[in-house]
Protein backbone atom coordinates (compact mmCIF):
# COMPACT_ATOMS: atom_id res chain seq x y z
CA UNK A 1 0.00 0.00 0.00
CA UNK A 2 2.76 2.30 0.56
CA UNK A 3 4.12 2.39 -2.89
CA UNK A 4 0.87 2.86 -4.32
CA UNK A 5 0.12 5.52 -2.03
CA UNK A 6 3.47 7.72 -2.61
CA UNK A 7 2.96 7.79 -5.87
CA UNK A 8 -0.86 8.81 -5.96
CA UNK A 9 1.05 11.82 -3.04
CA UNK A 10 3.60 11.95 -6.34
CA UNK A 11 0.73 13.05 -8.80
CA UNK A 12 -0.86 15.22 -6.62
CA UNK A 13 2.54 16.95 -6.29
CA UNK A 14 2.92 17.16 -10.21
CA UNK A 15 -0.79 18.17 -10.02
CA UNK A 16 -0.58 21.30 -8.20
CA UNK A 17 2.80 22.34 -9.28
CA UNK A 18 1.24 22.55 -12.87
CA UNK A 19 3.13 19.81 -14.36
CA UNK A 20 2.68 18.13 -17.70
CA UNK A 21 0.10 21.11 -18.54
CA UNK A 22 -0.24 21.88 -22.40
CA UNK A 23 2.52 24.50 -24.21
CA UNK A 24 2.86 27.92 -23.07
CA UNK A 25 1.22 30.55 -25.13
CA UNK A 26 2.36 32.47 -27.51
CA UNK A 27 2.08 36.38 -27.20
CA UNK A 28 2.45 38.76 -29.75
CA UNK A 29 2.04 42.55 -29.41
CA UNK A 30 -0.36 44.06 -32.06
CA UNK A 31 -1.29 48.04 -32.69
CA UNK A 32 -4.45 47.92 -31.74
CA UNK A 33 -5.00 47.30 -28.02
CA UNK A 34 -6.82 44.01 -27.56
CA UNK A 35 -5.53 42.51 -30.35
CA UNK A 36 -2.58 39.91 -30.98
CA UNK A 37 -3.09 39.38 -34.45
CA UNK A 38 -1.86 42.06 -35.96
CA UNK A 39 2.31 41.48 -35.58
CA UNK A 40 4.82 39.62 -36.93
CA UNK A 41 4.10 35.95 -37.41
CA UNK A 42 5.51 32.66 -36.91
CA UNK A 43 4.60 31.38 -40.50
CA UNK A 44 5.40 34.18 -42.94
CA UNK A 45 4.55 37.89 -41.87
CA UNK A 46 1.62 39.54 -41.10
CA UNK A 47 3.32 42.23 -43.85
CA UNK A 48 2.04 45.58 -44.16
CA UNK A 49 -1.65 44.21 -44.78
CA UNK A 50 -1.65 42.63 -41.29
CA UNK A 51 -0.79 45.47 -39.15
CA UNK A 52 -3.10 48.30 -41.36
CA UNK A 53 -6.12 45.84 -40.92
CA UNK A 54 -4.97 45.01 -37.25
CA UNK A 55 -7.16 41.78 -37.67
CA UNK A 56 -8.27 41.15 -33.69
CA UNK A 57 -8.60 37.80 -31.79
CA UNK A 58 -12.31 38.40 -30.85
CA UNK A 59 -14.25 40.05 -34.01
CA UNK A 60 -16.89 41.41 -31.75
CA UNK A 61 -17.68 43.10 -28.43
CA UNK A 62 -15.11 44.81 -26.12
CA UNK A 63 -11.32 44.58 -27.08
CA UNK A 64 -11.91 43.98 -30.32
CA UNK A 65 -11.64 45.84 -33.51
CA UNK A 66 -15.55 45.95 -34.10
CA UNK A 67 -15.65 46.99 -30.84
CA UNK A 68 -13.89 49.95 -31.48
CA UNK A 69 -15.83 50.91 -34.42
CA UNK A 70 -19.16 50.55 -33.00
CA UNK A 71 -17.73 52.70 -29.88
CA UNK A 72 -17.09 49.74 -27.01
CA UNK A 73 -14.71 50.93 -24.55
CA UNK A 74 -11.75 48.56 -24.89
CA UNK A 75 -11.08 46.66 -21.86
CA UNK A 76 -7.64 45.47 -20.61
CA UNK A 77 -5.95 42.25 -21.87
CA UNK A 78 -7.36 38.77 -20.40
CA UNK A 79 -5.11 37.69 -17.51
CA UNK A 80 -3.63 33.85 -17.55
CA UNK A 81 -6.19 32.07 -15.57
CA UNK A 82 -3.22 29.84 -14.26
CA UNK A 83 -5.49 27.40 -12.78
CA UNK A 84 -4.05 23.90 -12.86
CA UNK A 85 -6.62 20.83 -14.53
CA UNK A 86 -6.58 17.97 -12.41
CA UNK A 87 -4.91 14.78 -14.02
CA UNK A 88 -7.37 12.05 -15.62
CA UNK A 89 -8.28 8.81 -12.77
CA UNK A 90 -5.79 5.82 -14.10
CA UNK A 91 -8.53 3.05 -12.62
CA UNK A 92 -11.90 2.82 -13.64
CA UNK A 93 -13.06 2.21 -9.99
CA UNK A 94 -11.53 6.22 -9.21
CA UNK A 95 -13.13 7.48 -12.04
CA UNK A 96 -16.19 5.75 -11.71
CA UNK A 97 -16.24 7.35 -7.74
CA UNK A 98 -15.71 10.49 -9.18
CA UNK A 99 -18.08 10.60 -11.53
CA UNK A 100 -20.98 9.33 -9.03
CA UNK A 101 -19.39 11.78 -6.34
CA UNK A 102 -21.79 14.79 -5.23
CA UNK A 103 -20.33 18.17 -6.90
CA UNK A 104 -18.77 19.81 -4.08
CA UNK A 105 -21.21 23.02 -5.44
CA UNK A 106 -19.52 26.31 -4.56
CA UNK A 107 -21.70 29.01 -2.74
CA UNK A 108 -23.10 30.47 -5.75
CA UNK A 109 -22.02 27.99 -8.96
CA UNK A 110 -22.74 28.88 -12.68
CA UNK A 111 -22.18 26.44 -15.65
CA UNK A 112 -22.18 26.59 -19.45
CA UNK A 113 -22.72 23.67 -21.62
CA UNK A 114 -20.60 23.99 -25.26
CA UNK A 115 -21.39 22.29 -27.92
CA UNK A 116 -18.32 22.57 -30.58
CA UNK A 117 -19.43 21.54 -33.79
CA UNK A 118 -17.10 22.12 -37.24
CA UNK A 119 -16.58 19.95 -40.49
CA UNK A 120 -14.09 16.61 -39.77
CA UNK A 121 -10.68 18.02 -39.35
CA UNK A 122 -11.59 21.34 -37.96
CA UNK A 123 -9.70 21.29 -34.81
CA UNK A 124 -12.58 20.74 -32.50
CA UNK A 125 -10.43 18.29 -30.23
CA UNK A 126 -7.35 20.40 -30.42
CA UNK A 127 -9.44 23.30 -29.29
CA UNK A 128 -11.04 21.53 -26.50
CA UNK A 129 -7.92 19.81 -25.27
CA UNK A 130 -5.85 23.40 -24.92
CA UNK A 131 -9.57 24.92 -23.08
CA UNK A 132 -9.16 21.92 -21.09
CA UNK A 133 -5.54 22.87 -20.29
CA UNK A 134 -4.63 18.85 -20.64
CA UNK A 135 -4.84 16.39 -23.73
CA UNK A 136 -7.51 13.99 -23.22
CA UNK A 137 -9.30 14.23 -26.98
CA UNK A 138 -7.12 12.47 -29.99
CA UNK A 139 -6.10 14.67 -32.46
CA UNK A 140 -4.90 14.08 -36.09
CA UNK A 141 -4.49 15.34 -39.43
CA UNK A 142 -6.56 12.32 -40.64
CA UNK A 143 -10.65 12.83 -40.52
CA UNK A 144 -13.02 11.32 -38.24
CA UNK A 145 -10.34 10.81 -35.38
CA UNK A 146 -12.89 11.28 -32.66
CA UNK A 147 -15.54 8.72 -32.62
CA UNK A 148 -17.65 9.20 -30.33
CA UNK A 149 -19.21 12.23 -28.55
CA UNK A 150 -17.68 13.07 -24.95
CA UNK A 151 -17.64 15.88 -22.44
CA UNK A 152 -14.56 17.83 -21.03
CA UNK A 153 -15.19 19.63 -17.80
CA UNK A 154 -13.13 23.49 -16.80
CA UNK A 155 -13.83 24.25 -13.06
CA UNK A 156 -12.75 27.44 -12.53
CA UNK A 157 -13.61 28.80 -9.06
CA UNK A 158 -17.29 29.30 -9.22
CA UNK A 159 -18.26 28.16 -12.50
CA UNK A 160 -17.77 25.02 -14.40
CA UNK A 161 -17.87 24.64 -17.93
CA UNK A 162 -18.46 21.37 -19.70
CA UNK A 163 -17.24 21.12 -23.02
CA UNK A 164 -18.95 18.54 -25.59
CA UNK A 165 -16.31 17.73 -28.02
CA UNK A 166 -17.82 16.09 -30.49
CA UNK A 167 -17.22 14.02 -33.96
CA UNK A 168 -17.40 16.37 -37.46
CA UNK A 169 -20.51 16.98 -39.09
CA UNK A 170 -20.54 13.72 -41.81
CA UNK A 171 -22.88 12.38 -44.03
CA UNK A 172 -23.95 8.34 -44.28
CA UNK A 173 -21.75 7.75 -47.11
CA UNK A 174 -18.72 8.74 -45.48
CA UNK A 175 -19.81 6.55 -42.45
CA UNK A 176 -19.60 3.71 -44.28
CA UNK A 177 -16.51 4.62 -46.45
CA UNK A 178 -14.65 4.89 -43.40
CA UNK A 179 -15.91 2.15 -41.48
CA UNK A 180 -17.29 4.56 -38.60
CA UNK A 181 -20.21 4.02 -35.87
CA UNK A 182 -23.29 5.11 -36.77
CA UNK A 183 -23.68 6.82 -33.93
CA UNK A 184 -21.19 9.57 -35.56
CA UNK A 185 -24.21 10.49 -37.16
CA UNK A 186 -26.43 11.47 -34.63
CA UNK A 187 -24.12 12.35 -31.69
CA UNK A 188 -23.29 15.99 -32.92
CA UNK A 189 -27.16 16.74 -33.01
CA UNK A 190 -27.54 15.36 -29.86
CA UNK A 191 -24.95 17.73 -27.99
CA UNK A 192 -26.67 20.07 -29.93
CA UNK A 193 -29.79 19.72 -27.82
CA UNK A 194 -27.85 20.26 -24.35
CA UNK A 195 -25.91 22.66 -24.96
CA UNK A 196 -26.46 26.70 -23.74
CA UNK A 197 -24.03 27.53 -26.53
CA UNK A 198 -22.10 26.57 -29.72
CA UNK A 199 -18.81 26.77 -31.03
CA UNK A 200 -18.92 26.75 -35.01
CA UNK A 201 -15.28 26.09 -35.98
CA UNK A 202 -13.50 26.78 -39.32
CA UNK A 203 -10.70 26.42 -40.48
CA UNK A 204 -9.02 28.70 -42.22
CA UNK A 205 -6.39 27.47 -44.28
CA UNK A 206 -8.70 24.99 -45.80
CA UNK A 207 -8.97 27.29 -49.23
CA UNK A 208 -11.87 24.55 -50.69
CA UNK A 209 -14.32 24.47 -47.61
CA UNK A 210 -13.47 28.13 -45.73
CA UNK A 211 -15.65 30.57 -47.32
CA UNK A 212 -18.62 28.81 -46.69
CA UNK A 213 -20.12 26.80 -43.87
CA UNK A 214 -21.10 22.65 -44.81
CA UNK A 215 -24.72 21.85 -45.32
CA UNK A 216 -24.52 19.87 -42.34
CA UNK A 217 -23.19 22.55 -40.21
CA UNK A 218 -26.32 24.90 -41.60
CA UNK A 219 -28.68 22.37 -40.96
CA UNK A 220 -27.17 21.91 -37.38
CA UNK A 221 -27.60 25.38 -36.70
CA UNK A 222 -30.62 26.58 -38.61
CA UNK A 223 -32.37 23.61 -36.38
CA UNK A 224 -31.48 24.78 -32.94
CA UNK A 225 -31.80 28.56 -34.03
CA UNK A 226 -32.32 29.92 -29.97
CA UNK A 227 -29.35 28.55 -29.09
CA UNK A 228 -26.56 31.15 -29.12
CA UNK A 229 -23.67 30.66 -31.89
CA UNK A 230 -19.98 31.84 -32.07
CA UNK A 231 -18.27 31.39 -35.01
CA UNK A 232 -14.37 30.35 -34.37
CA UNK A 233 -11.93 30.52 -37.21
CA UNK A 234 -9.12 28.22 -36.38
CA UNK A 235 -5.37 27.66 -38.04
CA UNK A 236 -5.23 31.52 -38.69
CA UNK A 237 -1.24 31.07 -37.93
CA UNK A 238 -1.15 29.09 -41.17
CA UNK A 239 -3.04 31.72 -43.10
CA UNK A 240 -0.14 33.47 -44.78
CA UNK A 241 -2.64 36.12 -46.65
CA UNK A 242 -4.11 37.91 -43.81
CA UNK A 243 -6.03 40.20 -45.54
CA UNK A 244 -8.30 37.38 -46.76
CA UNK A 245 -9.91 37.20 -43.28
CA UNK A 246 -11.89 39.73 -43.62
CA UNK A 247 -13.39 38.45 -47.32
CA UNK A 248 -13.86 35.10 -45.32
CA UNK A 249 -15.78 36.70 -42.52
CA UNK A 250 -17.90 38.19 -44.30
CA UNK A 251 -18.75 35.26 -46.22
CA UNK A 252 -19.73 32.84 -43.38
CA UNK A 253 -21.52 35.61 -41.49
CA UNK A 254 -23.91 36.31 -44.44
CA UNK A 255 -22.53 40.03 -43.38
CA UNK A 256 -24.39 40.35 -40.58
CA UNK A 257 -22.65 40.03 -36.67
CA UNK A 258 -25.02 40.29 -33.90
CA UNK A 259 -27.62 41.85 -35.79
CA UNK A 260 -25.24 44.26 -37.19
CA UNK A 261 -24.96 44.64 -41.07
CA UNK A 262 -21.70 44.89 -42.01
CA UNK A 263 -21.07 46.71 -45.70
CA UNK A 264 -17.61 45.98 -47.31
CA UNK A 265 -15.79 48.64 -49.30
CA UNK A 266 -12.63 48.67 -51.23
CA UNK A 267 -9.83 49.84 -49.23
CA UNK A 268 -6.79 49.72 -51.91
CA UNK A 269 -5.67 51.79 -55.03
CA UNK A 270 -3.24 50.60 -57.78
CA UNK A 271 -0.09 51.63 -57.57
CA UNK A 272 2.48 50.99 -60.34
CA UNK A 273 5.25 52.45 -58.61
CA UNK A 274 4.79 49.68 -55.51
CA UNK A 275 6.34 46.05 -55.71
CA UNK A 276 3.52 44.71 -53.86
CA UNK A 277 0.63 43.46 -55.38
CA UNK A 278 -2.59 44.19 -53.15
CA UNK A 279 -5.82 42.56 -53.62
CA UNK A 280 -8.58 43.88 -55.28
CA UNK A 281 -10.78 44.01 -52.50
CA UNK A 282 -10.09 43.99 -48.71
CA UNK A 283 -12.76 45.40 -45.68
CA UNK A 284 -11.99 48.84 -43.51
CA UNK A 285 -14.51 49.77 -41.12
CA UNK A 286 -15.37 53.12 -39.37
CA UNK A 287 -18.54 53.77 -36.79
CA UNK A 288 -21.05 56.16 -38.62
CA UNK A 289 -20.39 59.94 -37.82
CA UNK A 290 -16.72 58.84 -36.67
CA UNK A 291 -13.00 58.80 -37.67
CA UNK A 292 -11.01 55.75 -37.72
CA UNK A 293 -9.64 54.37 -34.57
CA UNK A 294 -6.11 55.97 -33.40
CA UNK A 295 -3.62 53.00 -33.21
CA UNK A 296 -0.93 53.07 -30.60
CA UNK A 297 1.94 51.84 -32.99
CA UNK A 298 0.03 54.65 -35.49
CA UNK A 299 4.06 55.22 -37.07
CA UNK A 300 4.22 51.60 -37.82
CA UNK A 301 0.82 51.54 -39.59
CA UNK A 302 2.08 54.53 -41.39
CA UNK A 303 4.65 52.80 -42.78
CA UNK A 304 3.28 49.62 -43.40
CA UNK A 305 0.48 51.79 -45.37
CA UNK A 306 3.37 53.19 -47.86
CA UNK A 307 4.93 50.01 -48.01
CA UNK A 308 1.71 48.41 -49.45
CA UNK A 309 0.93 51.11 -51.57
CA UNK A 310 -2.40 52.15 -49.61
CA UNK A 311 -3.24 55.71 -49.72
CA UNK A 312 -5.59 57.42 -47.51
CA UNK A 313 -7.55 58.93 -50.69
CA UNK A 314 -8.45 55.25 -51.80
CA UNK A 315 -11.97 54.00 -52.31
CA UNK A 316 -13.21 54.37 -48.68
CA UNK A 317 -16.32 56.68 -48.58
CA UNK A 318 -16.81 59.28 -46.10
CA UNK A 319 -18.11 57.34 -42.84
CA UNK A 320 -20.90 59.96 -42.53
CA UNK A 321 -22.36 59.62 -45.74
CA UNK A 322 -21.74 55.72 -45.37
CA UNK A 323 -22.58 54.14 -42.40
CA UNK A 324 -21.23 50.61 -42.02
CA UNK A 325 -24.02 49.42 -39.90
CA UNK A 326 -27.53 48.76 -39.58
CA UNK A 327 -30.23 47.16 -37.64
CA UNK A 328 -30.98 43.63 -38.98
CA UNK A 329 -33.83 41.52 -38.34
CA UNK A 330 -33.81 39.03 -35.73
CA UNK A 331 -32.99 35.71 -36.44
CA UNK A 332 -34.90 33.91 -37.73
CA UNK A 333 -35.99 30.07 -39.18
CA UNK A 334 -35.32 28.85 -42.69
CA UNK A 335 -36.02 26.23 -44.43
CA UNK A 336 -34.35 23.69 -46.54
CA UNK A 337 -34.54 25.57 -49.57
CA UNK A 338 -33.32 29.05 -48.18
CA UNK A 339 -30.21 27.15 -46.57
CA UNK A 340 -29.05 25.80 -50.07
CA UNK A 341 -28.73 29.12 -51.32
CA UNK A 342 -26.93 30.04 -48.01
CA UNK A 343 -22.77 30.21 -47.55
CA UNK A 344 -23.29 31.58 -43.82
CA UNK A 345 -24.91 31.76 -40.94
CA UNK A 346 -26.31 35.77 -40.00
CA UNK A 347 -26.80 34.73 -36.48
CA UNK A 348 -23.21 34.82 -34.82
CA UNK A 349 -22.90 36.53 -31.56
CA UNK A 350 -19.02 36.55 -31.47
CA UNK A 351 -16.25 35.76 -33.61
CA UNK A 352 -12.68 34.88 -32.42
CA UNK A 353 -9.87 33.94 -34.22
CA UNK A 354 -7.37 31.84 -33.06
CA UNK A 355 -4.49 29.00 -33.27
CA UNK A 356 -6.04 26.26 -31.19
CA UNK A 357 -2.79 23.98 -32.29
CA UNK A 358 -0.29 26.49 -30.32
CA UNK A 359 -2.78 27.44 -27.84
CA UNK A 360 -2.92 31.31 -28.94
CA UNK A 361 -5.91 33.18 -28.19
CA UNK A 362 -7.61 30.58 -26.97
CA UNK A 363 -7.43 32.06 -23.13
CA UNK A 364 -9.14 35.27 -24.42
CA UNK A 365 -11.95 32.45 -25.96
CA UNK A 366 -12.13 31.02 -22.25
CA UNK A 367 -12.42 33.88 -20.25
CA UNK A 368 -15.60 34.97 -23.07
CA UNK A 369 -17.29 31.46 -21.78
CA UNK A 370 -16.62 32.01 -18.26
CA UNK A 371 -18.55 34.92 -18.59
CA UNK A 372 -21.50 33.34 -20.27
CA UNK A 373 -21.80 31.14 -17.67
CA UNK A 374 -25.20 31.25 -15.98
CA UNK A 375 -26.32 30.64 -12.34
CA UNK A 376 -26.79 27.20 -11.68
CA UNK A 377 -25.68 23.64 -9.89
CA UNK A 378 -22.37 22.02 -11.24
CA UNK A 379 -22.47 18.48 -12.56
CA UNK A 380 -19.21 17.43 -12.11
CA UNK A 381 -16.91 17.15 -8.77
CA UNK A 382 -14.03 19.72 -9.36
CA UNK A 383 -11.48 17.27 -9.62
CA UNK A 384 -13.10 15.41 -13.37
CA UNK A 385 -11.38 16.49 -16.03
CA UNK A 386 -13.10 14.27 -18.80
CA UNK A 387 -15.92 11.95 -18.29
CA UNK A 388 -14.41 8.96 -20.58
CA UNK A 389 -13.03 6.27 -18.60
CA UNK A 390 -9.00 6.26 -18.31
CA UNK A 391 -9.54 2.84 -20.68
CA UNK A 392 -11.22 5.39 -23.37
CA UNK A 393 -8.75 8.11 -23.01
CA UNK A 394 -5.84 5.50 -23.84
CA UNK A 395 -7.73 4.12 -26.85
CA UNK A 396 -8.23 7.35 -28.02
CA UNK A 397 -4.61 8.37 -27.69
CA UNK A 398 -3.00 5.20 -29.42
CA UNK A 399 -5.55 5.32 -32.02
CA UNK A 400 -4.49 9.37 -32.94
CA UNK A 401 -0.64 8.07 -32.98
CA UNK A 402 -1.55 4.98 -35.54
CA UNK A 403 -3.84 7.18 -37.69
CA UNK A 404 -0.83 9.45 -38.25
CA UNK A 405 1.77 6.51 -39.22
CA UNK A 406 -0.35 4.78 -41.39
CA UNK A 407 -1.51 5.42 -44.86
CA UNK A 408 -4.67 6.01 -46.38
CA UNK A 409 -7.47 4.09 -45.00
CA UNK A 410 -5.42 1.46 -43.53
CA UNK A 411 -5.93 3.01 -39.54
CA UNK A 412 -9.23 2.72 -40.00
CA UNK A 413 -9.60 -1.14 -40.02
CA UNK A 414 -7.53 -1.12 -36.93
CA UNK A 415 -9.36 -2.78 -34.10
CA UNK A 416 -7.85 -2.28 -30.09
CA UNK A 417 -7.58 -4.90 -27.58
CA UNK A 418 -6.17 -4.09 -24.20
CA UNK A 419 -4.92 -6.93 -22.57
CA UNK A 420 -3.18 -5.56 -19.24
CA UNK A 421 -4.27 -2.67 -17.52
CA UNK A 422 -2.61 -2.86 -13.66
CA UNK A 423 -0.65 -0.56 -11.63
CA UNK A 424 2.84 -1.58 -10.81
CA UNK A 425 4.76 -1.82 -7.54
CA UNK A 426 6.00 1.87 -7.84
CA UNK A 427 2.68 3.18 -8.48
CA UNK A 428 3.55 3.01 -12.38
CA UNK A 429 0.73 2.26 -15.07
CA UNK A 430 1.19 -1.02 -16.74
CA UNK A 431 -0.15 -1.17 -19.85
CA UNK A 432 -0.41 -4.15 -22.98
CA UNK A 433 -2.32 -3.31 -25.70
CA UNK A 434 -3.12 -5.55 -28.87
CA UNK A 435 -3.47 -4.09 -32.55
CA UNK A 436 -5.79 -6.13 -34.75
CA UNK A 437 -5.44 -5.56 -38.14
CA UNK A 438 -6.91 -7.20 -41.51
CA UNK A 439 -4.17 -8.24 -43.58
CA UNK A 440 -0.64 -9.45 -43.30
CA UNK A 441 0.74 -6.29 -45.39
CA UNK A 442 -1.23 -3.73 -43.04
CA UNK A 443 0.78 -5.98 -40.05
CA UNK A 444 4.44 -5.08 -41.77
CA UNK A 445 3.68 -1.51 -42.36
CA UNK A 446 2.26 -0.66 -38.78
CA UNK A 447 5.31 -2.28 -37.46
CA UNK A 448 7.58 -0.59 -39.93
CA UNK A 449 11.19 -1.88 -40.54
CA UNK A 450 13.22 -2.67 -37.58
CA UNK A 451 10.28 -2.21 -35.72
CA UNK A 452 10.66 1.33 -35.55
CA UNK A 453 7.12 2.51 -36.36
CA UNK A 454 5.37 0.85 -33.96
CA UNK A 455 8.20 1.83 -31.02
CA UNK A 456 7.81 5.58 -31.84
CA UNK A 457 3.68 5.12 -31.84
CA UNK A 458 4.41 3.06 -28.27
CA UNK A 459 6.95 5.82 -27.46
CA UNK A 460 4.99 9.04 -28.28
CA UNK A 461 1.54 7.74 -26.93
CA UNK A 462 3.23 7.07 -23.50
CA UNK A 463 4.21 10.24 -23.57
CA UNK A 464 0.49 11.68 -23.96
CA UNK A 465 -0.90 9.30 -21.17
CA UNK A 466 1.94 10.52 -18.94
CA UNK A 467 0.48 13.77 -19.01
CA UNK A 468 -3.15 12.91 -18.70
CA UNK A 469 -2.46 10.67 -15.72
CA UNK A 470 0.17 12.56 -14.19
CA UNK A 471 1.96 9.43 -13.32
CA UNK A 472 5.08 6.79 -14.96
CA UNK A 473 3.09 4.91 -18.00
CA UNK A 474 5.33 2.07 -19.11
CA UNK A 475 2.61 0.69 -22.79
CA UNK A 476 3.51 -2.28 -25.04
CA UNK A 477 2.40 -2.62 -28.10
CA UNK A 478 1.46 -6.20 -30.04
CA UNK A 479 0.54 -6.61 -33.43
CA UNK A 480 -1.64 -8.97 -34.77
CA UNK A 481 -3.42 -10.13 -37.45
CA UNK A 482 -7.47 -10.71 -37.10
CA UNK A 483 -8.15 -14.11 -37.19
Amino acid sequence: MAAPMAAAVARALRWGSGAAATGPLLLRIGCVPGSRWSGNWELGTGAALGRILSVPARWSGSSSALGSFLGIPAEAPPVPLGQHPPPVATSKEEQKRLLQHRPDQPKNPKVLRIAIIGAPNAGKSTLSNQLLGRKVFPVSKKVHTTRCKARGVITHKDTQLIILDTPGLTNPLKVKRHNLEKAMLTDPWDSMKHADLVLVLVDVSDHWTRNALSKEVLKCLSRFPHIPSVLVLNKVDILKKKYLLLDILTDLTEGIVNGKKLEVKSAFKSDSSSSAKPPSQTTRAFPPGSKAPESPCRQETDQAREGSGLDNSSGVRDAKSSPITEEAQGPKHYGDKELKDMKGWPNFREIFMLAARTGEEVDTLKQYLLMQAKPGPWEFHSDVLTSQSPQEVCDNIIREKVLEYLPLEVPYGVTQVTEMWEEGECGELLIVQNLLVPRKSHMRMLIGRGGKVISRIAQEAGQDLMNAFLCDVRLKLRVEVKS
